[in-house]
C-alpha cells in the first residue's frame, strides 16, 4: 500500500458524514402537497440543514420553525431557524419548543405537519411538564450525561419529564396528517429514542424512568419524583388514536455512513469489515475489546487477513470520575492506544459525525503507532489521562484532534481501525 494512513482515515470519516447530508436524504421522502398548509417543525443538529433541503425542493407554500444547536443554523427563507444549547438545554430551547408545540396545535385536518428530527433534538426541545422547571431538567440532564447511562436510558427519562416528547408533539398535531423524517443517531435506530421520540409512541413508563434514575444513583428532586409517580403524566402509548394519521421514516442511519466509508477503503484496495453499527458500553471497555481484535488480526491473521479496515458505529458512554472533559470517542481511542501499546502496523480514527465529542467542539482524534511514544516524550502520562477522563487534553496536546466544525448531520459515532500487513503501510 502506497498511501498515507492519516488522510486515508480522514477520507473515510468525511465520506461517512457526507452520506448522511440532508440535501441527499431529505428530498426523496417529502410528502405529497396537502389541500391545506404544509407546516414544518423540527429539532436536532441536522434540523436546519433538513429545513433548507425542504425549501429547496418543495413546490408550493410552506411555513414553520425548527431549532438546532448554536452554530448549526443554515439560512432559510420560509422556515424560521432558532438556535439553542446542547447537550444541556437552555431558555432559548424552551422558547422554541413552546412555539413548535403551538404550531402543531394550529394544524387542521387538511394540513400536513412535516417534522424534521435528528440527534440532539432531545436537549433542544426542553419543554417541561406542568410542575417542573427548566432548571429541574437541566439538573437531571447534567447528572445523566455524567452517569454512564445509555442513550436509550437517558431518553426514557427525558421523555417522561417532557410536554413535547414521547409522542406528545404528534398528539398536538392531530387531526392533521403528520410525517416525520428522522436522521438516526441512536444504536438500533429506535424511533422512540431519536430526540426522545416527540412524534412516535412510547412503550416505556414513568416507572421505568424512575428506576433508571435510581439505578445510577441520581438525586431526584421532589418535583421530578412527583411527576414520575403521577399516572396522568404518562407519554403517548402504542395504539393511541392521536397517532392514527402519523407516520415516521428513518432517512439516514449509522449503517449508511459506515457503508460509505467502506467504499473509500475498497477504492484503496483494502478489505473492509463492519463489526456493528450499534455498539454500546463504556468507551474505555470498547477500546480494549477493539484492541484485542486488532491485535489478533495483526498477529495471527484471525478472524481477518491484513491489510484491512475494521469499521464500527454506535454510541458508547463515559462515566466521568476524573477532572477531564470526557468525550466518548477520545476516551475510546486512549484506551485503544494503551492496549495496543505502540503496535507498529495499526492506526485508528474515532469521531462523532456531528462534529462534537461530548461537550467539546472537537469531533474526535487520530491514533498512530507512535502516539504513546510521542506522549511520553512530551511528558504526558497516558494512563493518568485515561483515569482523569482527559482524552481531549491528551490528543489535543499531541496535535491529533480531528476538528470538522458543524457537520449539519448526526449519525452517531464513527470508528475506523486500519491494520497493515507489516509495520510499513
Amino acid at each position: 500500500m502506497s498511501f498515507e494512513p492519516r488522510p486515508f482515515l480522514r477520507a473515510m470519516f468525511d465520506a461517512a458524514i457526507a452520506a448522511a447530508q440532508p440535501a441527499l436524504c431529505v428530498p426523496p421522502h417529502l410528502p405529497p402537497r396537502p389541500k391545506g398548509r404544509l407546516i414544518v417543525v423540527g429539532a436536532g443538529k441536522a434540523s436546519a440543514a433538513m429545513a433548507r433541503a425542504v425549501e429547496d425542493h418543495w413546490q408550493g407554500p410552506l411555513e414553520g420553525l425548527v431549532v438546532t444547536r448554536y452554530g448549526y443554523g443554515v439560512p432559510c427563507f420560509r422556515i424560521e431557524i432558532a438556535e439553542a444549547a446542547h447537550p444541556v438545554p437552555d431558555a432559548a430551547g424552551l422558547a422554541a419548543a413552546q412555539r413548535i408545540l403551538a404550531l402543531a396545535q394550529s394544524a387542521g385536518p387538511d394540513d400536513t405537519v412535516l417534522c424534521l428530527i435528528s440527534g440532539g433534538g432531545s436537549a433542544l426541545l426542553p419543554l417541561p411538564l406542568i410542575g417542573l422547571t427548566l432548571e429541574d431538567k437541566q439538573q437531571i440532564n447534567r447528572a445523566l450525561l455524567a452517569s454512564g447511562a445509555t442513550i436509550s436510558e437517558m431518553n426514557t427519562v427525558r421523555r417522561h419529564l417532557s410536554a413535547i416528547k414521547g409522542g406528545r408533539l404528534a398528539a398536538a398535531a392531530y387531526p392533521a396528517k403528520l410525517v416525520t423524517l428522522m436522521i438516526s443517531d441512536v444504536p438500533g435506530d429506535n424511533p422512540a429514542d431519536i430526540a426522545s421520540g416527540p412524534t412516535v409512541a412510547d412503550p416505556t413508563s414513568s416507572a421505568d424512568a424512575l428506576a433508571i434514575l435510581q439505578r445510577y444513583a441520581i438525586e431526584v428532586p421532589p418535583a421530578v419524583r412527583a411527576v414520575l409517580n403521577d399516572k396522568a403524566s404518562e407519554t403517548v402509548k402504542p395504539g393511541d388514536p392521536a397517532l392514527a394519521r402519523a407516520e415516521a421514516k428513518i432517512i439516514a442511519a449509522p449503517q449508511m455512513a459506515l457503508e460509505a466509508a467502506a467504499r473509500v477503503a475498497r477504492d484503496h484496495g483494502l478489505a473492509v469489515h463492519i463489526l456493528g453499527d450499534a455498539i454500546e458500553g463504556e468507551a474505555r471497555d470498547v477500546g480494549k475489546v477493539m484492541a484485542a481484535i486488532a491485535l489478533q488480526v495483526a498477529t495471527h491473521r484471525q478472524p481477518f487477513t491484513p491489510p484491512c479496515v475494521l469499521l464500527s458505529g454506535g454510541e458508547t458512554t463515559v462515566t466521568v470520575r476524573g477532572g477531564g472533559r470526557g468525550g466518548r470517542n477520545v476516551e475510546f481511542l486512549l484506551a485503544l492506544a494503551i492496549a495496543l501499546n505502540g503496535h507498529p502496523g495499526i492506526w485508528a480514527l474515532a469521531g462523532d459525525t456531528d462534529g462534537v465529542d461530548g461537550l467539546e467542539e472537537i469531533a474526535g482524534a487520530i491514533l498512530t503507532p507512535d502516539t504513546l511514544a510521542r506522549a511520553v516524550h512530551a511528558g504526558i502520562r497516558p494512563r493518568h489521562a485515561l483515569a482523569e477522563n482527559d482524552g481531549h487534553g491528551f490528543f489535543g496536546a499531541l496535535g491529533d484532534a480531528v476538528v470538522t466544525g458543524p457537520t449539519l448531520t448526526n449519525v452517531n459515532d464513527f470508528r475506523a481501525i486500519l491494520i497493515g500487513e507489516d509495520a510499513a503501510i
